[in-house]
């Protein structure tokens, strides 16, 4: 028999969350190298102590250096390979579309948390999400999951309304951990 019970999952963001980011006055920007694709520190024990807790951990991504001709998505997909290996995620769901091409998966839109949370019988309840930028807080809140910004100091606005606002991802495991119901 199969269970109908629906799973509390955390969604992770990639670029930094997981793993570095290029900061070029104030702005974060995705490495576009598969040798410069680095783990934050903890990026592994953080996915490692959620999924001791019973979560599922899927990445959600939006990656429009793909639509933009920046990036191949060959090189992205090696990155994502990496996350697997070293990070432990369950799955990546990616947007690979430019910011200008108006399709429903691209963050601040909810799709590639619907997707997951159909794939994987998610309880987005129960869930959280975990970003450095607003469009992911704006994601989670529209999905109905609770929200956790980590604050890399970008010059661009912040999000509205996070459930909190902390440091780095050890600190919002930590967060998780202490607010499980």
């Amino acid at each position: 028999m199969v269970s109908s019970k629906l799973l509390p999952a955390v969604f992770l963001d990639r670029d930094g969350v997981l793993c570095r980011t290029f900061v070029r006055k104030s702005k974060p920007y995705a490495p576009k190298r598969l040798e410069d694709f680095k783990l934050m520190p903890y990026s592994y024990q953080s996915v490692l102590r959620l999924k001791q807790h019973g979560f599922i951990v899927i990445v959600v991504t939006n990656q429009p250096d793909i639509g933009n001709h920046f990036v191949k998505p060959d090189v992205v997909e090696a990155m994502h390979q990496k996350l697997r290996d070293k990070a432990l995620v369950d799955d990546i769901f990616m947007c690979p579309h430019s910011q200008t091409e108006g399709c429903e998966c691209r963050k601040p839109k909810s799709g590639m948390l619907y997707k997951a949370s159909k794939k994987y019988r998610i309880d987005l309840k129960k869930s959280f999400i975990v970003g450095d930028r607003s469009s992911d807080v704006t994601a989670g809140n529209n999905a109905g999951c609770r929200t956790i910004f980590i604050n890399r100091g970008y010059a661009e606005p912040k999000p509205l309304n996070p459930d909190a606002t902390v440091r780095s991802l050890k600190m919002a495991v930590d967060f998780i951990l202490e607010n499980i119901n």
